[in-house]
Parts: C-alpha cells; sequence; structure tokens
C-alpha cells in the first residue's frame, strides 16, 4: 500500500465544500484587495461584493498566498499524517501563487510537489480531483502528478465577457491585447491556453456569444464523457440557461457543477462572465 499522500490546492479552483471535505483537499486562499481592506477569498470576501466596487469603479486588486501560508499549509496538512503533498495552482501566468507554493515546499516537513496546472477555476479544480482520486486508490506522488497534469492535458476552458476592460487593467488580456482600441464594440470569446488568456472569436453581439459558446463546448466535448463547470459572475440567469441546454446537448455528461467564481478571478473578469470548463475523463 502507498504512503499516505495529500491533495492541496488553491482557492480558484472553485471546488465545492463537499468535495473538498470529500477528499481532505486544502485550498489556500489569495487575497482580494478592497482599496485599503486585504480580504481572504472564500472567506472574507464574495464575489458578489467584488462585482458591486467593480461596477462602481471601486479599486479591486489580487495578490498570491505568501510562501509562509503555503509552509503553514502543508505543516498542518503533514501534521494530520500525510507523507507527502501534491500541490496544484493556477497557471503562473497569472498570478505568482505557483512561485509561493515552490518556495514554502523547500522547507516543508514531508516531501511536496508543486504544479502548475496552466489551469484556473474548475479546470483547476478537476485536476485536483484527479489527483485525489489517484491516491484514494492507492497511487504515490508521481502517480497523483501524473494524474493531475493529464487532466489538465485535456481540459479546456472557453469564456465570453461583456467588457474586456477589467482584464485590461489586471494585465491578464494576453494576445487578446489585439482587440483593444479597435473593436471595443465586439463581444470577444476567450480561451485559456498554454496558461494564457487568448481570443478565440470575435461575435458582434451578446445573445449570439454565448449561443457560439454552447456550440464550442457541444462540439468539443462531443460523444465523449465529459464533466462540465459552467462559471459566472453576476449572470445566474445565463449560467443556468446555458447549463440546462448543455445537459440536453451532451449524450455523455457525467458531472456539471454551475457556480459563481470567486473574488479573485471576478476582480479580473468583471460582472457578466460566462464560462465553461469542458474536462473528459
Amino acid at each position: 500500500m502507498s504512503r499516505h499522500v495529500a491533495i492541496v490546492t488553491d482557492s480558484t479552483a472553485y471546488l465545492p465544500r463537499p468535495a473538498l471535505e470529500r477528499h481532505s483537499i486544502t485550498a489556500v486562499p489569495l487575497t482580494v484587495v478592497l482599496g485599503d481592506e486585504a480580504l481572504e477569498e472564500g472567506t472574507e470576501v464574495s464575489a458578489r461584493s467584488v462585482a458591486q466596487a467593480l461596477q462602481k469603479r471601486r479599486p479591486v486588486t489580487t495578490s498570491r498566498p505568501s510562501p509562509e501560508t503555503f509552509a503553514a499549509a502543508y505543516r498542518a496538512v503533514a501534521a494530520t499524517g500525510a507523507e507527502g503533498i501534491v500541490s496544484l495552482h493556477l497557471s503562473s501566468e497569472f498570478s505568482g501563487t505557483y512561485d509561493a507554493a515552490v518556495l514554502a515546499a523547500k522547507d516543508a516537513p514531508v516531501p511536496v510537489r508543486v504544479v502548475d496546472t496552466g489551469m484556473v477555476a474548475m479546470a483547476l479544480g478537476f485536476c485536483a480531483l484527479a489527483a485525489a482520486e489517484t491516491t484514494e486508490g492507492g497511487g504515490d506522488i508521481d502517480d497523483a502528478v501524473a494524474a493531475a497534469e493529464k487532466r489538465a492535458e485535456q481540459t479546456s476552458a472557453y469564456f465570453y465577457v461583456d467588457t474586456l476592460d477589467y482584464l485590461r487593467r489586471g494585465g491578464r488580456i494576453g494576445a487578446a491585447q489585439a482587440l483593444l482600441g479597435s473593436a471595443l464594440a465586439v463581444k470577444p470569446l476567450l480561451q485559456l491556453a498554454d496558461g494564457r488568456i487568448e481570443l478565440l472569436e470575435k461575435v458582434r453581439t451578446a445573445s449570439r456569444a454565448i449561443a457560439r459558446l454552447e456550440e464550442i463546448v457541444a462540439e468539443r466535448a462531443g460523444e465523449a464523457r465529459v464533466d462540465i463547470a459552467v462559471h459566472h459572475l453576476a449572470a445566474a440567469e445565463r449560467a443556468d440557461t446555458l447549463a440546462q441546454r448543455l445537459r440536453e446537448r451532451l449524450p455523455a455528461l457525467a458531472e456539471l457543477h454551475v457556480s459563481e467564481v470567486g473574488a479573485v478571478i471576478g476582480a479580473h473578469t468583471g460582472p457578466g462572465l460566462l464560462g465553461v470548463v469542458v474536462s473528459p475523463r
């Protein structure tokens, strides 16, 4: 039997609380700064409060966990009896979270493998679940890392935003920068590619963009058995409608999660976000 291996991720995985508890996954919080107040994502600040602040044009920024925060999390996990840790995090293109985890891992009381998944939101969450299920089945650290990396390679994330302005302000716009200044009226469909946000398509209206998002997801899923996550920020009705249409269209749908993104991602995408993660099993 393999040694007990624990899974650590960060708060941008947006895993449902029951899933975190069922698999004993630790989620280290990132920080959202509203004005002069620094608040932990998931416990001290909600996505809705961030959306309201953005709508009022109040300053909103985010920051990574400190290496000491990760060190404390690794010590706490080791104290439960874990003899190894796999620490899975959002793309290093978006945040210094991965770097902080790497620093903390050097002095951890048990071996820690830190992985830059290149993902975020439930695209990261599905990687953490794959790693946890592998360790629960008797897999060791190498097996868990391999499972997470395989899931990341197979997972796609697409999203629509009402405006690119919030991504521009946060410096997260990547290759979609080409849209700025020339086509602000265009409704962009974006994707995660190589850990970065890239332009997928340009659509003229919000309704057409959302319809096209549904088509892209259906094409990507095909006949495969897939898990789907539909994320939104202050757009619950849109998300519920899209989720229902995907339930009807995807013949091999395994699990479907619908949730509002947390404060960190919300701070960079703004209200109106609608995203879909497609993760084949």
